[in-house]
């Protein structure tokens, strides 16, 4: 919060000695860091909390309604910018003063891509879809800022005010298009979508790698919340395998998937043989 604080005050300083329409748009995008700083830290604060009756699953999609959230800030945001880029569109006017003001613009686009960074690194080993988002959205900000300062570079130095309104616009596509990717996978998360592909092949090779004494798997559901990642299955044993025996394979199993995943909870539902439905995952 108090990054995105700072790069909004820097960037509106840099509009303000700058009379630029599309420094004016990197700046409201700023405010959208703010906002969705803001509300990232509610979710987490949510999401932290342990399962309790009302919720025995936890509290973990709390993350998902923050991007969610920020997506829809971020299209708010490009809105506006539309409003402002479009009548400077067919009456541009010159950039004043653009260097000193550009420089300001470029210290803040360093700072956020230092920022952009470090959450999009705690959001990966976390697995948290809020930090992931506020990263996400904070590295296609430097991107457009970096766009900015070259095409209002390019206005001044060829003459061609038109650049800088158009370039606004740009800005406001690229918004659009960075809080359609967050609104996307936000839905996945609160749509229960399944694992990655390459996730779901590994929860494979354990099952078949550390089912010893089991007949078959087969079943395999998959789903994401927040950090957490849930996995269910059917387990085949011999109809004649004690309680005991399935369940230490049971154990065994959930050892090994929590082993790759820390934040996994597991379902495990254990069928004998002569009542399965013999197809799935086999056991090795």
């Amino acid at each position: 919060m108090l990054v995105a604080v700072v790069v909004l005050g820097l960037k509106f300083v840099a509009y303000l000695m700058t009379g630029s329409v599309a420094l004016y748009s990197d700046a409201l995008e700023s405010i959208i860091n703010v906002a969705a700083a803001v509300a990232a830290v509610i979710a987490l604060r949510v999401a932290a909390r342990p399962a309790d009756a009302g919720h025995p699953y936890g509290h973990t999609k709390a993350e998902y309604f923050s991007a969610v959230a920020e997506g829809v800030l971020v299209v708010l945001a490009a809105v506006s910018i539309a409003r402002e880029a479009w009548p400077a569109l067919f009456s541009p006017r010159a950039v004043d003063a653009p260097f000193a003001g550009l420089a300001v613009n470029l210290g803040a686009s360093v700072i956020n891509a230092v920022w952009a960074s470090v959450l999009l690194r705690r959001g990966r080993a976390l697995r948290s879809p809020a930090l992931l988002a506020d990263g996400r959205h904070i590295l296609s900000d430097v991107v457009t800022s970096v766009g900015v300062l070259i095409g209002v570079v390019a206005a001044r130095l060829t003459g061609l005010h038109v650049l800088d309104p158009l370039l606004a616009l740009l800005v406001a596509l690229n918004i659009l298009y960075s809080g359609w990717h967050l609104v996307r996978d936000s839905v996945g998360g609160l749509m229960d979508a399944a694992v990655e592909p390459q996730t779901e092949n590994r929860i494979r090779t354990l099952l078949s790698e550390h089912g010893q004494g089991a007949l078959e798997m087969h079943d395999l559901r998959t789903r994401h919340a927040g950090r957490v990642t849930f996995v269910e299955f059917h387990m085949v044993v011999p109809g004649d395998m004690t309680v005991s025996a399935a369940h230490a394979i049971c154990d065994r199993l959930e050892d090994a998937l929590r082993a790759e995943m820390p934040e996994v909870n597991v379902t495990i539902h254990v069928e004998p043989q002569e009542q399965a439905k013999h197809h799935g995952v086999l056991v090795l």
